[in-house]
């Protein structure tokens, strides 16, 4: 799934390159998200994994090492949080999920000195509270629900990022970061459903 993501996000690398004008128009947003992520499954690719908490390890170890630019970092800190609630996890059931997402976002939000909303942060908060929300609603709900709701959540959070910081509704666009995270999910969500 983080494969499938990471190839994802590059594939799209260059439209969420021109989507970045927070916190500078330097244009390199999707680009530093992809170098993170190649890093992320360049490690996890170095040996075969049985248990999901050891490669969601890897997977943070290699996006750590390979962090780019404050998206990259973001990145980086999103699968920390992700990697360290699975920590002994051997097969990742829905709750496990939502926890992992949630301790992602605020393992994110804790490594920024000053977040700002309509932001990755942002975006990836919206998908971890809804994954909990739904859990809290249906302790039964399936990975695949859970998965395809906290993309269609991640998606709306997205496009009201420009109504949460000017400068994105100045330039006419969502959060360079976000759209890159949003690629990951639903490239994710692609390997899950084969």
């Amino acid at each position: 799934m983080i494969i499938a993501g990471a190839n994802l996000l590059e594939q799209n690398r260059e439209a969420i390159d021109a989507l970045n004008v927070f916190p500078v128009p330097d244009g390199d947003t999707g680009t530093n998200m992809s170098l993170t992520m190649a890093s992320a499954t360049r490690e996890v690719n170095q040996k075969e994994y049985l248990n999901a908490g050891e490669a969601a390890a890897a997977v943070s170890k290699g996006a750590l090492k390979g962090a780019r630019g404050n998206s990259g970092v973001i990145t980086s800190q999103l699968l920390r949080g992700f990697s360290r609630a699975l920590t002994g996890v051997e097969r990742i059931t829905p709750a496990q999920f939502a926890a992992a997402l949630k301790s992602g976002a605020e393992t994110a939000y804790k490594a920024v000195m000053k977040p700002k909303e309509g932001t990755i942060l942002t975006v990836a908060r919206g998908g971890a509270d809804r994954a909990v929300a739904l859990l809290e609603e249906n302790p039964d709900l399936d990975l695949d629900t859970m998965l395809k709701a906290v993309i269609r959540r991640s998606e709306e959070v997205l496009n009201q990022t420009p109504e949460m910081l000017p400068v994105l509704k100045e330039a006419g666009v969502v959060d360079s970061g976000g759209q890159g995270l949003l690629q990951v999910l639903k490239g994710a969500y692609d390997a899950f459903c084969g």
